[in-house]
């Protein structure tokens, strides 16, 4: 299966209208920025985007926000992003929050192929309005259900032609579980490498569960929030 495609473009020309996408990332960690440009230059809309968090104003997901492709959010942190903010708070856009363990491992779940399971996050608060209660050890868990995608798309540092990945540092935090849980799962990254040239114990997420694959470019690595000490401290 030939997997190595052009470009960001090539990888998500068959997204539409109305689909439901995982996107990878922690903050700005690793976010997947080349596929997210392509989707914004497409013009798609009415997307259910599963990500950690909704990007910032005009970078990451906040282009996608900006531009009113996005009907429904999936996220667990969130305070970064005005237009968010001003979307959610108007009714423009639907919003799920979702527990940040909770959502690693509904993801998780979905590409591991088990539709469900317990947990006591969010047990007591509006999170576990409607959902099934039982009671484990003592203690009340709430049924949270897998979360799949018709596309995932990832960002790592190293890729092989098979698809093969390994991830650097904090992009390990979902790229791994949402690389699983796509139909069809896209994975663009820093450096595009010969089969055999990566290590197979290093690698985090195995070409089986990756379809296209591109080396990406210029990407900006954006810091969310720079903190620094003045010398005095």
């Amino acid at each position: 299966m030939k997997k190595v495609v052009n470009d960001a473009d090539e990888a998500i020309h068959d997204i539409q209208s109305g689909m439901t996408l995982m996107l990878g990332g922690f903050g700005l960690c690793g976010i997947p920025e080349n596929c997210i440009a392509a989707l914004v230059k497409k013009g798609i809309n009415n997307l259910v985007c599963i990500s950690n968090n909704a990007g910032v104003d005009h970078f990451g997901l906040g282009l996608l926000l900006q531009n009113r492709q996005i009907r429904k959010m999936i996220s667990s942190y969130v305070g970064e992003n005005d237009e968010f903010e001003r979307q959610m708070l108007s009714g423009e856009l639907e919003v799920d929050l979702i527990p940040q363990g909770s959502l690693a491992e509904r993801c998780r779940a979905g590409g591991a192929g088990i539709p469900a399971f317990f947990t006591p996050a969010g047990y007591g608060t509006e999170i576990a309005e409607g959902k099934e209660v039982r009671i484990f050890n003592g203690k009340p868990h709430i049924l949270e259900s897998a979360l799949t995608a018709d596309f995932a798309i990832v960002k790592a540092w190293k890729g092989d032609h098979y698809g093969n990945l390994i991830f650097k540092g904090t992009a390990r935090n979902f790229n791994p579980m949402m690389a699983m849980a796509g139909k069809i799962t896209i994975a663009e990254v820093e450096e595009l490498v010969e089969p055999g040239a990566l290590d197979p114990n290093f690698i985090h997420t195995p070409g089986i569960f990756i379809q296209r694959i591109f080396q990406g470019k210029n990407y900006e690595k954006r810091i969310e929030q720079r903190t620094v000490r003045t010398k005095s401290q």
